[in-house]
């Protein structure tokens, strides 16, 4: 990082924190003053501000952030949202990641950090709130003491504790009748003695108490139980409720005898409701409200728990379609109101108590149903959002239309873990998007299995070429007028050390996806020219073998392809003659100047290009002659009828039209897929120059390049 940049972030720092400061500090109880307070936060924003930029990202100092800001008496109900808000808003504008993360994903991330910051945060709170609770229940637990003392001993001295305690305390007999109650505890229940008075503690039931709480009544009653601690809700006379730590104990005369039954009650709704909102917050999306990724989680497990959850899941997992191009083009502001919509029309579609939405982040959402009588139910869930999305979403007087795609999970509950069933449905979502979108998919264990594959193979191949996993298998050239090999064309493998040895249909289109075409083709090119001038013969009489190289379209687009193409014949010391250069018909339908540059350039230096797979792109033939080509090479496809008798008359016809027409353009001409005796004396007499196939000799290592089986095919 250079001065400026490093003066540039620290000033980003000072800003954040100062702005984060201001948020704050109206809402703490801290003794520091506010420019102390902003000395307290700049180290976090800073430990904020590396969080962004970690590779691999690590939103756990997040939660960290959150314990420290509790430690700092940032506790009233108002300070997270201001904590939440000012991060929100401003950490990514004063403290950037930088280009190493795209904007999305900083987004992502910091997203992510606020999540495990309000979840520090609350935990932090409730283990402080524990501890202050342990510090009352003793200081309880000695107005308990000093109570009972009081009544054996001094009524006076009682009637001081009872009416000075700051916690309420009640005084029943052993039937349940409130016999007492302190000021304090009145003013908790509204301020009306009389309606505390007139209860009975059996009847102060609430449907939140927790289970169990009445049998530990009961066994205090009956003089089998000394005390017990809970947190239970009362209604107050209004008609709200009040949340309490209460502590009901057994109060026995000196005999031993139960005599009443003394509660002590702490008033904890502010705090419940604290707790309450922050969990709300740590579960629910920010922006459109509905069930987080967290919550989702949290849903899913509990539904697939062995046991005591669903007997069937169903998951529909839906991604919008061309949601990009609305952020591109009008803004993202206008992309979250849309989100926002999708939003409501997606939770007015869940009606039943079994079904949760929520969204995973961007523009992913998520449907859980629990327990659905059929797959038929999910799928006709999949049908109601799409039709709920198919009437566009109007913004700011636009219309826009929103589509998505829908991945369907539906079976036993136990078939898959929570993990494993959003990946099934996150594969099967972008099987319906490659189908066109607009629809849903159901899972297909098959389909998941190659998708899981195909990433495994994407994930390996960036190292697979430094480890040396690559080899070059050659297949013979042959000359059908003489039965000579000319050359070989170099074919690319990978010898996989789980699924074994695979053939280039496996990973060259993923390697042209990820970009390692490039080195991966520049490598086979020099392995081909090193074993090129291998192949030069002493006292060899004749022009030199050939090599035939394959090459992508996006290595076609390679500024460098050309210089290390004749650096790679230099290293090797052949002739460019010795080389030729295959591209694929179909890649060259409409190219336009910049594309054939390169190829112009190749043929200049006397390097031979062969137009592949000639026949399957339905180029037009008068291009031919604009393109710097020497060679066709004939699909299979239009041979295939030769290779038994009677032939094919269509396919001599046409075999013979494309031999004329590429002689006139003085092309030679070369057959793929030879693999019996009469397809390849059919194609002599026709007068095509060269073929491979196996009837001549399988893909191989070099040495075997002369050692020609001529076996047909079709037998073996």
């Amino acid at each position: 990082m250079t001065t400026s940049a490093a003066e540039d972030r620290a000033d980003g720092l000072r800003r954040f924190a100062a702005i984060w400061s201001r948020a704050i500090y109206p809402a703490t109880a801290t003794s520091m003053t506010r420019a102390e307070f902003e000395e307290y936060l700049l180290p976090l924003a800073g430990g904020l501000s590396e969080a962004l930029r970690a590779q691999p990202f690590d939103p756990r100092f997040g939660a960290e952030t959150g314990a420290a800001l509790v430690a700092a008496h940032c506790t009233d109900p108002e300070a997270l949202p201001r904590i939440l808000g000012v991060i929100d808003s401003y950490l990514l504008l004063y403290c950037p990641p930088g280009e190493a993360v795209p904007a999305d994903e900083a987004a992502a991330r910091c997203g992510r950090l606020q999540h495990w910051l309000a979840a520090g945060y609350a935990r932090s709170l409730r283990d402080r709130t524990l501890t202050e609770q342990e510090a009352l229940s003793r200081a309880a637990l000695a107005a308990r003491t000093e109570a009972e003392q009081a009544l054996h001993e001094s009524e006076a001295r009682f009637r001081a504790v009872f009416q000075g305690a700051s916690i309420g305390i009640g005084i029943a007999g052993m039937d349940g009748t409130i016999l007492e109650v302190n000021d304090t505890l009145t003013r908790m229940f509204g301020g009306l003695e009389h309606h505390v008075r007139s209860r009975n503690v059996n009847d102060w039931g609430h449907p939140d108490d927790g289970p169990g709480t009445w049998d530990m009544q009961r066994q205090v009653a009956r003089g089998e139980r000394d005390h017990y601690s809970i947190e239970k809700p009362y209604y107050r006379t209004d008609g709200t409720v009040l949340w309490t730590n209460l502590t009901v104990s057994l109060l026995r005369d000196p005999a031993g005898t139960p005599q009443y039954m003394l509660a002590l009650m702490e008033d904890i709704t502010e705090e419940r409701l604290l707790r309450e909102r922050l969990r709300f917050e740590a579960t629910h999306d920010a922006l459109t409200g509905l069930a987080n990724r967290t919550l989702f989680f949290e849903s899913l497990e509990e539904a697939l728990a062995p046991g005591t959850g669903a007997a069937r899941i169903g998951l529909c997992y839906l991604d919008l379609d061309g949601f990009k191009d609305v952020n591109d083009s009008l803004g993202h502001a206008v992309g979250d109101r849309l989100l926002v919509a999708v939003g409501e029309r997606l939770q007015a579609c869940v009606t039943s108590p079994g079904q949760l939405v929520a969204r995973l982040g961007g523009d992913e959402f998520v449907v859980i149903v629990v327990d659905p009588k059929a797959r038929s139910e999910v799928t006709a869930l999949a049908d109601v959002i799409l039709g709920a999305l198919a009437a566009p979403i109007r913004i700011d007087g636009r219309e826009l239309s929103v589509r998505c795609s829908i991945g369907i999970v539906e079976g036993p509950a136990g078939a898959l873990g929570p993990a494993e069933a959003l990946r099934s449905a996150d594969i099967t979502m972008y099987r319906a998007k490659a189908a066109g979108g607009n629809r849903f998919a159901l899972a297909d264990p098959d389909a998941d299995a190659r998708a899981i594959t195909r990433h495994g193979l994407v994930n390996r191949l960036p190292t697979a070429l430094e480890r040396g996993e690559f080899f070059v298998e050659y297949q013979p050239l042959v000359r059908l007028a003489d039965g000579t090999v000319r050359g070989a064309e170099a074919l690319v493998r990978w010898c996989h050390p789980v699924h074994g040895t695979l053939g280039p249909d496996h990973f060259i289109p993923l390697a042209e996806a990820t970009g390692l075409i490039v080195p991966l083709g520049r490598w086979v090119l020099e392995e081909a020219a090193r074993q090129a001038h291998d192949w030069q013969f002493p006292g060899f009489d004749g022009p030199p073998l050939r090599v035939n190289v394959n090459l992508s379209p996006s290595q076609l687009h390679h500024p460098g392809l050309v210089p290390e193409t004749v650096a790679a014949l230099a290293a090797a010391g052949i002739e460019p003659s010795a080389l030729c250069l295959e591209v694929t018909e179909s890649a060259l339908i409409g190219a336009d100047e910049d594309l054939l540059r390169p190829l112009r350039q190749f043929a200049e230096l006397g390097v031979d290009i062969a137009l592949d797979d000639f026949g399957t792109g339905y180029s037009n033939l008068a291009s031919l002659r604009q393109l710097p080509i020497t060679t066709l090479k004939l699909d299979r496809s239009f041979t295939r009828g030769m290779q038994h008798q009677p032939v094919d008359p269509v396919d001599v016809k046409i075999v013979d039209g494309i031999v004329q027409l590429a002689h006139t353009l003085g092309l030679s001409v070369t057959v793929e897929g030879v693999e019996t005796g009469l397809q390849a004396e059919h194609l002599r007499v026709l007068g095509c120059d060269t073929a491979q196939g196996w009837y001549y000799a399988r893909p191989g290592p070099p040495e075997r390049l002369h050692a020609l089986s001529l076996v047909d095919a079709s037998s073996t």
